[in-house]
């Protein structure tokens, strides 16, 4: 079983900072992209970035020059370096992941359970 877990959400005040993680465990053969997306209340979720397996990046017009995607293939793992946060950053934040499953042999898209982040003005 594939399972994402989300970590480093808080709260934090209006130009304040903020990593969040985002580590990959169980059957885990490989990972192809992996994103972070957000869901602020009543709103849609929307992409804030993603990032290959190779490392090349992309980010949602509004978290551009502020927030940065890496990984580290090694450990499964994706974080989110959030810089200069607003409070319209405030929302749950959720990872997900291309993963392929080494033990079912099948590719599939997973999702974490979300971790909220919370700007304060």
């Amino acid at each position: 079983q594939v399972q994402l877990v989300e970590s480093g959400g808080g709260l934090v005040q209006a130009g304040g900072s903020l990593r969040l993680s985002c580590a990959g465990s169980g059957s885990i053969l490989s990972i192809n992209n992996m994103a972070w997306h957000r869901q602020a209340p009543g709103e849609q979720r929307e992409l804030v970035a993603a990032i290959t397996r190779g490392g090349t990046t992309t980010y949602g017009d509004s978290v551009k020059g502020r927030f940065t995607i890496s990984r580290d293939n090694g450990k499964n793992t994706v974080y989110l370096q959030m810089n200069s946060l607003k409070p319209e950053d405030t929302a749950v934040y959720y990872c997900a992941a291309d993963v392929i499953d080494g033990r079912l042999h099948r590719r599939g898209n997973y999702w974490g359970q979300g971790t909220q982040v919370t700007v304060s003005s």
